[in-house]
């Protein structure tokens, strides 16, 4: 019953076969091989983008951090969610990346950003050579909340940002389970709604270690296969990067398992819902649930095996919050999340409550 994370659990099937299969006989390296050259025309047709650029990497760090540096100068600023993982949970590589660009955070329940602040935000910043100029806006999809921007969000906030000159970038480390969510194509979540530069996510869904950059605009690729470099991401043997993220695209089955995750997160909420004491601190949308539970039922379940983490509460809606007595957790599903554990978990808070 371990809902710590998504990263906890381990590749799919097919990926690992993958690896194995392309494991033997020799291959160009350093991305020369035919599987790496042949990831392009599978994203472009994927993303319906026939300029697309697609950079391989082996962490969602790597791939936010890297696309945020040919973005951003080191005088600039980048616009996130005060709770977004570039902001908390990537130890500053971010800025290391962009060479001392700032990293700066608005509030939003949900940990969304919300339309009419960004345009605030950006509108009230003085001009002046005295202060960090905004260059881009990234926006996580889901977000640390477990929420997914709505296409007509994300083309709101990508207008506001590109008429005060800023790129857009999206975290896209559980683009799948957002994609799942709003039932759209790649396309219209990305590129058709203003995004410049992706995060792509496979690892928390089926991947061993793999992301790609992907870069909508041409001009912004110009300089990131050196960076990927320096930043020690072309791998010896990229092979190995590409054959997880070819078996991932094939057949669906990234699409196949962000379903699946959604669904035994559904099936958590709707289970945990109909507990005395138990409510949701937001709508499931993808993998991710959020319950404020009694303490008591929290020390039950941790008793009887359960695994996850306490959840911070600062981006609840207005008039919403943790009372005395209560605590917040973070629930997270995987592709490889079974009936069974979910009735177990079940099982346990339904005797505990």
């Amino acid at each position: 019953m371990n809902f710590a994370s998504d990263n906890v659990v381990g590749a799919s099937a097919p990926v690992l076969e993958a690896i194995v299969r392309h494991n033997g006989g020799a291959m160009p390296a350093y991305g020369a091989d035919p599987l790496t050259l042949g990831l392009t025309p599978r994203f472009r047709t994927l993303f319906e983008h026939p300029d697309l650029a697609v950079f391989p990497v082996a962490t969602g760090t790597a791939a936010n951090a890297l696309a945020l540096s040919v973005m951003v100068p080191p005088f600039g600023l980048c616009v996130c969610h005060e709770e977004a993982h570039v902001m908390e949970d990537e130890c500053g590589a971010p800025e290391f990346y962009t060479h001392g660009a700032k990293l700066h955070g608005l509030p939003g329940p949900g940990s969304k950003i919300a339309p009419e602040t960004l345009d605030a935000f950006l509108g009230g910043l003085t001009r002046h050579v005295k202060q960090m100029p905004p260059r881009a806006l990234t926006l996580s999809q889901l977000t640390e909340s477990g929420q997914v921007y709505t296409l007509e969000e994300i083309a709101r906030l990508s207008g506001i940002a590109h008429a005060h000159g800023l790129t857009v970038h999206m975290d896209g480390a559980r683009f799948a389970n957002a994609l799942h969510a709003l039932g759209c194509s790649p396309a219209e979540m990305t590129w058709r709604a203003g995004i410049d530069i992706l995060s792509f996510g496979a690892s928390k869904n089926g991947a061993l270690a793999a992301e790609a950059i992907l870069v909508f605009r041409p001009d912004l690729s110009e300089t990131l296969e050196f960076r990927r470099k320096r930043a020690g991401h072309i791998l010896s043997k990229g092979r190995f990067l590409a054959a997880q993220l070819d078996a991932y695209l094939a057949d669906d089955h990234w699409l196949a398992n962000a379903a699946h995750a959604n669904r035994m997160a559904a099936r958590l909420a709707a289970g945990l819902s109909a507990i005395p004491g138990v409510r949701l601190a937001w709508p499931v949308q993808g993998n991710e649930l959020f319950p404020i539970l009694p303490a008591a039922l929290d020390e039950a379940l941790r008793g009887g095996g359960a695994v996850y983490y306490d959840w911070a509460s600062r981006s609840l809606p207005a008039g919403e919050g943790v009372r005395e007595g209560e605590r917040m957790i973070r629930l997270i599903t995987a592709f490889s999340t079974t009936d069974a554990e979910v009735e177990a978990f079940l099982a346990l808070a339904r005797r505990a409550g």
